[in-house]
This record gives C-alpha cells, structure tokens and sequence, in this order.
C-alpha cells in the first residue's frame, strides 16, 4: 500500500496515465487545497493534457485554471470514487474557484465509466 498523497503515491498514479484514453482538448491545470488532515492543509496539483494526467505533486501549478478546496475525508472519497464531485460541489463540501469551463469538462471524464474504474484502480494500492 502506498500513503495517499505521497511522492510515492503521485508516482504510482502518473505511472497509470499511458493506458487511459485520450480526451482531446481536455487539458487543464489544476490545485487542490486538502484541509484537516492528520499531518495539517495539503497543497497538491494535477496537470492534464488531452484528458490524461502529466504531472502532479505536492505542491502549487501557477497559474491553475481551476483551484478546488475540499476537506481531507471529502478530497480522500472523491479520490476512492465514493463521492461524485457534482454532489460535492451542490452541497458545498467542494469549493470551486477559476474556470467554470473546465470544471464543466472534467465532470464527465470523473463520472465515465473509464474515470470510475481508474479510482478503483487506484484504490487498491493506496492507504488513505
């Protein structure tokens, strides 16, 4: 099992990104702010290009396109697939600040079949 969030992690992850299906003109930049987790507030950020991730870490992207924050227990079940970010958005348990266009654009890729069996894949080897 590998921490969530870990360098580790961020690895295993983009390791998964060459056998995902292109979605051209899907690219994005985007920062999460994780907050209340057990070791404090994370900074992490995803780059995607044509629908598949090319970078991601611990960290800031700048600029982001799209800046969510989210609360560890919601960031960690949106992750697992538990959690649909729409639902997360409508009941305000995800902030959303940037470009609304690419919020829109990603929320079918998350909620594809192709986007649920990638969070169950990742799943299998991550520790939350």
């Amino acid at each position: 099992m590998t921490k969530w969030l870990s360098t580790e992690w961020f690895d295993r992850v983009l390791a998964l990104a060459p056998g995902l299906a292109e979605r051209p003109g899907l690219s994005a930049r985007i920062q999460e702010q994780i907050t209340g987790g057990p070791d404090g507030d994370v900074s992490c950020y995803w780059v995607l290009e044509d629908g598949r991730p090319t970078s991601a870490a611990v960290g800031t992207v700048v600029p982001a396109d799209l800046t969510l924050t989210l609360a560890w227990a919601d960031a960690a079940a949106l992750q697992a697939g538990s959690l649909d970010p729409s639902v997360a958005f409508m009941q305000g348990r995800m902030k959303v600040a940037g470009s609304m266009a690419v919020t829109l654009a990603l929320l079918p890729a998350a909620r594809s079949p192709e986007g649920q069996d990638l969070s169950r894949r990742i799943g299998e080897f991550t520790d939350w």
